[in-house]
């Protein structure tokens, strides 16, 4: 099944978990002003472009349902020619119909008359919106909050519901096109990385190991990253969301990598640490298999069925164990000061993915497993991290012609250098 029928039938199940006499909208988004004369990139609101598949700015999405009769229109900006010379072209109705299986296109100018003329003329009780709970703390404020504030203030009769949960489990099941989205994603992202290990050298700055990584993604036409690339040497990888990239990889050090590619807007998310000068130590590399070795047992342990607190008990009691016979810690007691983050979360359109984290993992999910140890005393911080497809005989690792294991590690990191 594509994307297109994908599409179609996630519209639908929004349909069913719809009231009788309500309407949702949801709305792709608006660019948002860096400086005078430039805007921040734009990025398509993610549950939009799920139902949608279209990606530009200041389109919505409107589906009603009357009398168990469901209709949709999609409202999309007029093509501007003049404007057209300075930023380029517009979506124009024809390709926003191919993309969504949506009939039903309308200029984006006539939305609220279209809007006001239904809510004048039909008997609707209940108006569904796309609320992300994270976005109260967030400036500006979302357009379904905006929006939200005006349906309240002129259409008092109307009760507001929140879609965003249901969607949220929707998206934590992958059709087969969104995991060979991932599969691309996951591709680009391993070539990267190899081509970052193959010019890596000892003095060289966190942002030049990391330009190897980004002029690979470029070469392939990814022009997002799935989140901000993390490459930290020495004591800087025990910061877990350190995005300077700005510092020296000294001879000895190990380097921690936290990135990944996107295809289609699905992520890739991948953690790997290596020597920058090609060879563990004996120490590092003692630390390293033992992380390794406990990635292993979560993985293994991935099922249908299976909570994430279980998998997350499994890394714990494998580091636990492993700084006590390494003298890191005295008691498996102290691994919370070595080991302090979840072993994973799910992935889709976004790298930490929506989804309820209380419910036991089911058949299409995707996660990622990424135990790791943080040694700040030693300036050792180590994690591994790859991309788990739960299936109905268990599991399979996406990511696993990604290398990790010390000897392939220590033969591909360098194998460029001048």
């Amino acid at each position: 099944m594509g994307h297109l029928e994908d599409r179609k039938i996630r519209r639908a199940a929004v349909a069913a978990a719809m009231e009788d006499n309500s309407f949702a909208l949801l709305f792709s988004g608006t660019r948002i002003p860096q400086s005078e004369d430039h805007d921040y990139p734009f990025s398509v609101n993610r549950n939009f472009y799920y139902l949608t598949g279209c990606d530009r700015e200041n389109q919505i999405l409107l589906i009603s349902k009357r009398n168990g009769k469901i209709s949709e229109t999609l409202f999309t900006p007029k093509t501007n020619p003049d404007l057209e010379k300075w930023v380029g072209f517009y979506m124009t109705p024809e390709t926003v119909k191919s993309l969504s299986h949506i009939d039903d296109v309308q200029p984006r100018e006539s939305f609220e008359n279209i809007l006001g003329r239904m809510l004048s003329w039909q008997n609707l009780q209940y108006c569904y919106l796309d609320f992300d709970q994270n976005q109260l703390q967030q400036e500006p404020i979302s357009l379904s909050h905006r929006f939200a504030n005006t349906i309240q203030r002129n259409y008092p009769g109307l009760t507001i519901r929140n879609l965003h949960y249901t969607l949220s489990q929707m998206r934590l099941i992958k059709s087969s096109a969104e995991i060979e989205e991932i599969r691309k994603a996951i591709a680009v992202t391993n070539e990267a990385i190899q081509n970052l290990w193959a010019h890596s050298q000892p003095g060289m700055k966190e942002y030049q190991l990391e330009a190897y990584f980004d002029f690979t993604l470029r070469s392939h036409g990814v022009s997002e990253h799935a989140f901000p690339p993390i490459v930290a040497a020495g004591e800087r990888a025990t910061i877990l969301h350190y995005v300077s990239n700005d510092l020296t990889a000294e001879d000895g050090e190990l380097v921690l990598l936290d990135l990944g590619a996107s295809s289609g807007y699905y992520a890739a998310d991948i953690s790997r640490t290596f020597p920058v000068n090609g060879k563990f130590s004996e120490r590092q590399k003692a630390i390293y298999e033992s992380v390794l070795e406990a990635e292993e047992k979560v993985i293994a342990a991935v099922r249908p069925g299976v909570t994430w607190s279980e998998l997350n008990q499994v890394a714990k009691d494998s580091l636990a164990e492993s700084v006590v016979r390494l003298g890191i810690a005295k008691s498996k007691d102290e691994i919370d000061e070595y080991y302090y983050h979840s072993v994973g979360h799910p992935l889709g359109l976004d790298t930490h993915d929506v989804g309820d984290r209380d419910v036991p993992l089911a058949l299409g999910m995707v996660i990622t497993i990424e135990p790791g140890l943080y040694i700040a005393k030693e300036k050792i911080g180590i994690r591994i991290e790859d991309d788990i497809w739960v299936t109905e005989n268990g599991h399979e690792v996406l990511s696993q012609a990604i290398p990790k294991t010390v000897s392939e590690i220590e033969q591909l990191v360098g194998k460029h250098r001048q």
